[in-house]
């Protein structure tokens, strides 16, 4: 016996799935999920202290990664309602939900209120240190987006403790003890990555006329002095942990050869940044020569940790 599907039917689920479809794209685009690799920076403690794998280590480090994917998030959609004015008059920033007018500017405060309330409530049962770091990543972000973000050198400041706030806080959520070597490879590299970025949108304004005030205020020769202190900043603190590493868990020569992928990656990159692609650090990952070097790092550092 054969079913015949009345036509009004199909057209009201093709209705419907076409208006869900229209306002939750908007909304995903809004969250950003090409930047939540960003939050793979909570990994970084327990892969290094060599416990990643270990189900008492795992399962709280994930929760840590969903709840910081959840506060960030929650900040993009803060974060464009406050800016909304000003991106429309920007070409780059003009087709983002909120400032084209998919997304109101009430409900992405709503939608980002949510999100952060919704991130505090899974960090809360991993412990009362995660919700510290958490907040604190929280109220540094909010400032930002009303007010920090327009104070030249804060700037640039805040957005690097966002990465490092992330490090610390797979440190705290699992108790593993952070080296003073490790917390200078991420502050370092967040400020590397975060002066490239500004370096590119400089550029940019450069050529376009367009940019927000601090960008304009950044001289191109102070952003290259930065960009090589941070550099030399990053390479040197990662080869005098890999190098002077104090322990017998590890396989030392495997380690100290670590180093060599690891300047290349960072030359790789500055020379991407000086090329003017500095300013999605996300897109760089397609990059071959990067993808190379950053997986011959990874075994390297991998083998010396977990197969010692």
């Amino acid at each position: 016996m054969s079913t015949i599907t009345h036509p009004r039917g199909a057209i009201a689920e093709t209705w419907f799935g076409q208006a869900l479809t229209c306002r939750l794209w908007p909304l995903l685009r809004t969250a950003r999920p090409r930047q939540w690799v960003k939050n793979a920076l909570v990994l970084a403690a327990p892969a290094a202290a060599g416990s990643l794998f270990s189900p008492a280590t795992f399962i709280p480090v994930l929760g840590a990664v969903g709840a910081f994917v959840l506060a960030s998030a929650g900040t993009y959609f803060i974060n464009d309602a406050c800016d909304a004015s000003a991106d429309r008059v920007n070409p780059a920033k003009a087709s983002r939900p909120v400032a084209a007018g998919e997304i109101s500017e009430r409900t992405a405060y709503t939608v980002g209120v949510l999100l952060v309330l919704l991130a505090l409530a899974v960090a809360l049962p991993l412990g009362w240190p995660l919700v510290a770091v958490l907040g604190s990543y929280l109220v540094l972000t909010t400032a930002y987006s009303r007010w920090l973000k327009h104070i030249p050198v804060i700037d640039i400041l805040v957005v690097a403790a966002g990465f490092v706030l992330r490090a610390v806080a797979g440190a705290v959520v699992t108790g593993i003890a952070l080296s003073s070597w490790f917390l200078l490879v991420a502050l370092f590299g967040s400020l590397f990555i975060v002066t490239a970025k500004r370096s590119a949108e400089h550029e940019h304004y450069l050529v376009s006329g367009m940019a927000r005030a601090t960008v304009q205020g950044y001289p191109t020769v102070w952003l290259q002095q930065v960009l090589t202190l941070s550099l030399a900043g990053t390479v040197l603190s990662y080869a005098t942990w890999a190098l002077q590493y104090i322990g017998s868990d590890v396989s030392l020569p495997l380690l100290a050869a670590s180093v060599a992928p690891f300047l290349a990656v960072m030359l790789r990159y500055s020379l991407l940044v000086s090329l003017g692609a500095g300013e999605s650090p996300e897109a760089l990952m397609s990059d071959r020569f990067l993808l190379v070097a950053g997986a011959l790092w990874a075994v390297a550092v991998g083998g010396a940790i977990y197969l010692a």
